[in-house]
């Protein structure tokens, strides 16, 4: 078992001490890690709403262009 050879020196290693100076630069770093910025095209932003069809029943809010940018930005991060 790899994870018992230092077992015997282990109390010598002692943890890593982090302290935090300034809380409020942590505070704003802590906030900006999980900011994403993207650009959408005219073109994409003109076409990011769906047309309405003018029938009785629930109309579609988004393009298919919107559902189909929303799936691939989900792939490419990794996000459920």
């Amino acid at each position: 078992m790899p994870y018992k050879h230092d077992h015997a020196r282990r109390h010598k290693f002692s943890k890593p001490k982090y302290r935090v100076r300034n809380w409020s630069d942590n505070n704003a770093a802590l906030q900006q890690r999980g900011s994403l910025t993207i650009w959408f095209t005219e073109e994409a932003q003109a076409g990011w709403l769906a047309v309405k069809t003018g029938n009785r029943g629930g109309q579609p809010v988004y393009s298919d262009l919107a559902i189909e940018t929303s799936l691939t930005l989900r792939l490419v991060f990794k996000q459920p």
